[in-house]
């Protein structure tokens, strides 16, 4: 397989990712300065969202032949990463669960 032209939908799908990845990062830095052990779940999979959000980032931007395959993978982490974060009161939290959202649903659209 070669790689793929690069869309104006996969140029999208990363901003995304990019957008995801920098909440969810900001996220499990808020929820780990609450000191709240009932917040680890949501640390790890702020955390594995946003490296997933930035390899697919990553795949998008160079037409990586395997980034549809990614995207699955990706669209059902930032789904985990929305779920978790919704339980909680904070700002940051919602804000992080609203990108996961939109990431998830253009990262559907790249499977």
């Amino acid at each position: 397989m070669a790689t793929q032209t690069i869309t104006q939908e996969m140029k999208e799908c990363a901003e995304l990712c990019h957008d995801c990845a920098r909440l969810c990062h900001q996220c499990s830095v808020e929820c780990a300065d609450m000191g709240d052990k009932s917040m680890a779940r949501c640390i790890r999979l702020c955390l594995d969202c946003a490296d997933l959000c930035e390899l697919m980032a990553a795949y998008l931007s160079r037409g990586s032949e395997f980034s549809q395959r990614l995207a699955a993978l990706c669209a059902e982490i930032c789904e985990a990463c929305a779920t978790e974060c919704e339980k909680g009161d904070a700002e940051t939290m919602k804000t992080c669960a609203d990108a996961c959202r939109r990431c998830a649903e253009a990262c559907r659209k790249m499977a």
